[in-house]
């Protein structure tokens, strides 16, 4: 196949992006496919060998067969650039406008866990009515975070209620008018990757060691930041119950393609899910592709797969235009 993958994009998480997107090249190239990198810069233009590409939905990019968009973060996994792939009527990786939008959102992901009665971390959105009391019921520590943004940017560790939380929700609302509070949470980090549309299959889960104080923006992209334990050191049961989470994540957010859930499991046992990404790092040493690799899936084929994946969906929801 003809493949358009996009990386780059407008949030902060460009750099990241384009090495996926390197990745992803690579990947495609030794399965046998043609890869067309395209970038999307800072500002939001979009470019192919430097040159300006002009989006028309008649020539779609190319004549690329789909695209990947290895894009992370705001304006890239939100359900934006997927907005515009669905107006090219070109198949794409990954989830949908929906989808992309719900899981973004870590206050609309959440509420949307607790109504199906997943087992989580309690939280509050900063600002709302009650939003104070909220935390101080929960107590300390807590995490602030901009709701809608990945790769731990903008997140503060806070110990105090009063001027230390305005101070981090300050921070996070730099990056997102949007912000959540979180419980602290005490377990290990393990994450689980996903695959598939409507039958989607679970990989062996994979536990993250940080070689920091917490799994910040550098811990998790610098060399020797962090370790993944793959397969995680779990019993047979909590495996088990781990998958079903992640599955159940997976069906809740309407995700397509691919997706990794993340997951702390608490010294007692309780696994608690975290939150769900739907275009996660996709260099060959990301935690989701190792997963796959330890499950028996290697980084070639499963580049062959998601385009597969996507053909499918995309032909299935063509058979029911008006």
């Amino acid at each position: 196949m003809k493949v358009a993958v996009l990386c780059g994009g407008r949030s902060s998480e460009h750099d990241v992006s384009l090495r996926s997107g390197a990745a992803v090249a690579r990947g495609l190239e030794q399965a046998g496919h043609e890869a067309l990198l395209v970038t999307i810069a800072r500002d939001g233009g979009w470019s192919y060998r430097g040159a300006p590409v002009e989006l028309l939905p008649a020539a779609g990019l190319f004549g690329a067969d789909a695209a990947f968009p290895a894009l992370h973060g705001p304006f890239g996994e939100d359900g934006s650039v997927q907005g515009v792939l669905e107006w090219l009527d070109l198949p794409y990786v990954g989830s949908d406008v929906l989808a992309s939008a719900i899981c973004m959102d870590k206050l609309t992901l959440k509420r949307l866990f607790a109504q199906a009665g997943l087992p989580q971390v309690a939280f509050a959105a900063a600002g709302e009515e009650g939003w104070r009391e909220r935390c101080e019921s929960i107590g300390l520590p807590l995490w602030v975070k901009p709701s809608r943004l990945g790769s731990s940017v903008g997140i503060s560790k806070v110990e105090g209620l009063g001027e230390e939380l305005d101070a981090a929700v300050d921070l996070a609302r730099r990056h997102d008018p949007r912000v959540i509070v979180e419980a602290h949470a005490s377990g290990r980090e393990v994450e689980c990757s996903l695959l598939g549309n409507e039958r989607p299959e679970a990989s062996l889960p994979g536990e993250v060691v940080a070689h920091g104080e917490w799994y910040d923006y550098e811990t998790k992209y610098s060399d020797g930041g962090m370790e993944l334990i793959a397969p995680a050191p779990l019993d047979p049961e909590q495996t088990a119950r781990l998958q079903e989470l992640a599955l159940e994540a997976f069906r809740l957010g309407g995700c397509a393609g691919l997706a990794r859930c993340d997951f702390f499991v608490e010294p007692d046992g309780e696994i608690l899910v975290n939150e769900i990404n739907t275009m996660p790092g996709f260099t060959e040493t990301s935690v989701y592709a190792k997963l796959w690799e330890a499950t028996g899936l290697a980084y070639p084929d499963l580049c062959t797969r998601l385009l597969d994946l996507a053909v499918e969906r995309h032909t299935k929801a063509r058979s029911h235009e008006f």
